[in-house]
């Protein structure tokens, strides 16, 4: 499957995506009221979804005109998937993660409805190969990811979530259709905290083609996280151009 032209399709700014990994909905929206227009995409995900409020914060993202990426990478029977997924898409969301096999993706990918669009997650960024090999596979990160890829675009998924380490070889293979979301994103070369193994920087995660960036930490933990985001901004636009 050979790869296409850059997409260009996506508005620069859409392509930051905020991690809201915070304790309750009060303090992300704090975060996003700090963060103001420097931002538009926010990602929420499990520590949220376990404090009150959070199909309300979705709303209320929602009501602000933003896009909002529910990562809960639902991995349950492929009927349970589905009827979570069916449910989601009536709240308004872009994007949501799925893990599991090739039953699960066809699930999820028949029950998304129209406005939402299912990712399927690759190989968590926190994994190396001595982590892979604990889990069972028998193989380096980078096949896992191609193969995961493969699958999940048969499936009918819209897209993966890849670390931008194996971004290149997806694009090599995959078309410009699908979707590419990259989570272990640092604005600063070869930084890499205790629990994120395989990270990048926007610049070179963009030019390998991914298509989205997740960012958490460095603008959620930043003295001032409007102008955390107006770098990685100024970053992508200038990767880019």
């Amino acid at each position: 499957m050979p790869n296409t032209a850059k997409s260009t399709s996506i508005p620069p700014q859409d392509r930051l995506i905020v991690a809201l990994d915070l304790p309750e909905a009060a303090a992300a929206k704090a975060l996003v009221e700090r963060i103001g227009d420097a931002a538009v995409f926010y990602k929420i995900g499990m520590e949220l979804c376990m404090a009150p409020g959070f199909f309300e914060l979705l709303a209320w993202l929602r009501g602000r005109g933003n896009k909002v990426f529910v990562d809960l990478k639902f991995f349950d029977i492929p009927e349970t998937v589905a009827r979570a997924v069916s449910a989601l898409s009536e709240h308004g969301a872009q994007f949501c993660t799925i893990h599991g096999n090739q039953a699960i993706m066809e699930a999820a990918a028949k029950a998304k409805g129209n406005g939402l669009k299912v990712l399927a997650v690759t190989a968590l960024t926190s994994l190396d190969r001595g982590d892979l090999d604990d889990l069972g596979f028998h193989c380096d990160v980078e096949a896992l990811v191609l193969s995961r890829a493969r699958r999940a675009l048969a499936a009918g998924c819209d897209g993966v979530v890849s670390s931008g380490l194996e971004v290149a070889k997806l694009r090599a293979e995959a078309p410009r259709e699908l979707i590419v979301v990259t989570p272990g994103i640092r604005p600063v070369d070869n930084r890499v905290d205790s629990d994120q193994k395989r990270v990048m920087t926007p610049a070179r995660a963009l030019q390998a083609g991914a298509d989205y960036l997740v960012v958490g930490r460095p603008i959620r933990d930043a003295a001032d996280p409007r102008a955390a985001a107006q770098a990685i901004q100024a970053e992508i636009a200038a990767a880019l151009a």
